[in-house]
């Protein structure tokens, strides 16, 4: 048997931890008893037991299943299911100034991506009151020159109000996750290219656009609203 061979006949070694072990068993345990939210997992001392392990490795798994939201700790209860809120447990992270050039892009690349995909729940769940919500936010805004970025405070406003209109309480976790990421892209400069190409829909056009309830016709005016972001990003990548 040459080198290559044996190299390709030896098994890697599992190096994780006791506890990465029993976390990722615990896992298993939840799902192949389709355990639900609300339902309670077994106590400390038989998991201990039934795996062989120590409590203290058992009762740390079951911290590191708490930090991620998986598991909560009811009084009188134990310890149960917890449907996880996956928006929450990426905002623990989304420290801007500790985040890396790129993650930043991609982030704020994302909240883009985002707000054109949900014209369609939009324009669909957005009441009359909403669109003069809308329409009460943007009708004191001082409209930017063709070549700078939108007024942060404003543009946080209006686009945090298409979130709440959305009725998704999902993508409403995401608009605040994303929020500080894409507040500190604005404002540090990363963003701030000039832009050959100049035109772009305003807000006030938005609302309008809004009114007509045509969802194809929104999310074509969400893109060009957000065009100038766009090709910011694709300038960064250029240089």
């Amino acid at each position: 048997m040459d080198t290559n061979e044996m190299k390709n006949s030896i098994s890697l070694i599992d190096t994780r931890s006791l506890v990465d072990k029993v976390e990722m068993n615990l896992i298993d345990i939840f799902i192949t008893r389709k355990l639900n939210p609300g339902d309670p997992i077994p106590k400390e001392m038989e998991l201990s037991e039934a795996m062989g392990v120590s409590r203290t490795v058992i009762r740390e798994s079951l911290n590191r299943l708490k930090t991620m939201g998986l598991i909560e700790s009811k009084k009188h209860i134990g310890t149960i299911i917890k449907s996880p809120d996956l928006s929450s447990i990426l905002q623990k992270s989304m420290i801007p100034r500790i985040l890396d050039e790129g993650t930043l892009k991609d982030v704020f690349e994302m909240r883009l991506v985002i707000e054109v995909g949900m014209a369609d729940l939009v324009v669909n769940r957005a009441t009359d009151e909403d669109i003069e919500a809308l329409y009460s936010i943007v009708q004191n805004e001082i409209s930017p020159s063709s070549n700078t970025l939108f007024d942060v405070d404003y543009e946080i406003e209006f686009h945090g109000k298409l979130y709440e209109i959305t009725r998704n309480e999902t993508l409403k976790g995401f608009q605040r996750m994303l929020l500080p990421a894409f507040h500190y892209v604005y404002t540090s400069g990363l963003i701030d290219k000039t832009i050959a190409d100049k035109k772009y829909v305003s807000h006030t056009e938005l609302v309008e656009i809004l009114r007509l309830r045509d969802a194809d016709k929104f999310r074509k005016a969400m893109r060009r609203h957000l065009e100038n972001h766009f090709k910011r990003l694709q300038a960064m990548e250029e240089f």
